[in-house]
């Protein structure tokens, strides 16, 4: 069991924080996250670990969007990032968002990054 898998077995998250998780992962993608570069392979790998499961604001053609993103230095794939993390930034409040970062920080998941 990774560490990841581990801190998910003891902190469950809601649909809504599956989404913050996935807008995280544009973030990254589109070169906007200002976390600290292992934050970020902590959060590529929280991404990945929750991907499949249930969310409730983003549509599931994000993850296919991502999948080709992190293969690809297509421009116009770059572009339909773009246009995705600002439409998910729509969609998922700033204190929805801030209340995301502030427990995965709170409940340690980057405690050793």
């Amino acid at each position: 069991m990774t560490d990841i898998e581990r801190w998910l077995s003891e902190h469950l998250l809601s649909p809504v924080e599956v989404d913050c998780a996935t807008t995280v992962m544009l973030k990254i993608i589109d070169g906007k996250c200002k976390m600290a570069q292992q934050e970020k392979v902590v959060m590529a790998a929280l991404y990945d670990a929750v991907k499949s499961l249930n969310h409730s604001l983003l549509q599931p053609e994000v993850h296919t969007l991502i999948a080709t993103a992190r293969d690809s230095a297509d421009e116009a794939v770059k572009l339909l990032v773009y246009e995705q993390r600002l439409l998910a930034e729509t969609m998922i409040s700033r204190p929805v968002m801030k209340r995301f970062k502030a427990r995965i920080r709170q409940q340690g998941l980057l405690d050793d990054v």
